[in-house]
């Protein structure tokens, strides 16, 4: 109990410090935010200004406009886009969802390759199929996803018409024919991260005691490998996964670019482009408030992946 209030506490004044820097930078940005929300500078009269900052509350202090600014943003009311005119909330409840597409798929990819890669690795390890595989993921981790993106569209897209260029798709089968290669361009580097931490976990519980005793037993290497390795190898799999997962709700930005998907990701670049505080800020937010999310869940899950934990935490 202590600890889930330690934890809740800690979520709450992580996200206020992390919304008050979020604010805060957006009006250190050069210029004046008046005239950006005016937009068109010839409207940009001292009365205009005057009136504007009435209206967002910039004539008074940094605080003050946080507190305005917080107090709607816990309503739900996340401002209104200089450069869309509309409510911001009503842009992001429209592109959330090709994003949260996107990395779903990317997250099913690089969970079943890079699981299996670096099972088959660590069965085979100090053999040929061990180093074909970390040399393949260790060549594919180094290469950024907008490259990789690039290279998918000029081969599979332009060259040989299999998948479309751009866009999210409409509905679920063409969502997923639409999503495949930019999801297969966010995961790639992914995979090479899980498979080498599937990998390394699995062989530490190689060399542990209750797996020579399996095996002493007499208990087949496939049961051993399965009931005993990756049983108990699971914990740093599982909160790798999730970290990968919560980078990448805040990392589409490049693939989102690259194959023309209309994204928080592509959102966000647009919005900094026009200076677009409010959209800006709600982006940046939405990201925050996703990782949270996602490492709270992590917290609560990995109990149920890694029994161990539940017996530390109730011997601390």
């Amino acid at each position: 109990m202590l600890r889930a209030l330690r934890r809740c506490g800690g979520m709450v004044l992580t996200l206020v410090v992390s919304s008050f820097l979020i604010f805060a930078a957006m009006y250190a940005a050069p210029g004046d935010p008046a005239t950006f929300l005016i937009g068109n500078p010839e409207e940009a009269t001292p009365e205009r200004i005057a009136a504007i900052e009435a209206q967002y509350h910039l004539n008074e202090p940094l605080l003050s406009q946080y507190w305005h600014w917080a107090s709607n943003v816990f309503t739900g009311d996340l401002g209104t886009s200089a450069q869309y005119r509309q409510p911001v909330a009503d842009l992001m409840a429209s592109r959330l969802p090709n994003t949260l597409s996107l990395v779903g798929y990317a997250a099913l990819l690089f969970t079943g390759f890079g699981i299996l890669l670096g099972v088959l690795a660590a069965v085979r390890r100090r053999r040929t199929a061990d180093s074909v595989i970390v040399a393949t993921t260790t060549l594919a981790a180094s290469v950024p996803s907008f490259v990789i993106g690039i290279l998918l569209v000029s081969q599979f897209a332009v060259r040989l018409g299999w998948f479309p260029v751009a866009g999210a798709g409409e509905g679920f089968f063409d969502r997923v024919h639409h999503l495949t290669l930019p999801a297969v361009a966010l995961s790639l580097g992914a995979v090479a991260i899980v498979s080498r931490v599937t990998r390394q976990s699995m062989v530490e519980q190689f060399d542990a005691e209750h797996v020579e005793f399996a095996r002493g037993f007499g208990l087949a290497e496939r049961k051993v490998i399965i009931r005993h390795v990756l049983r108990n190898a699971w914990g740093p799999i599982v909160t790798m996964i999730s970290l990968i997962m919560a980078s990448m709700l805040a990392g589409t930005v490049a693939v989102e670019s690259v194959f023309g998907i209309s994204g928080v990701g592509a959102l966000l670049v647009d919005a900094i482009n026009a200076h677009d505080f409010a959209v800006v800020q709600a982006v940046l937010l939405y990201m925050v408030v996703a990782y949270m999310i996602v490492t709270l869940l992590v917290d609560l899950l990995l109990p149920l992946f890694d029994p161990r934990i539940n017996t530390k935490v109730k011997t601390s």
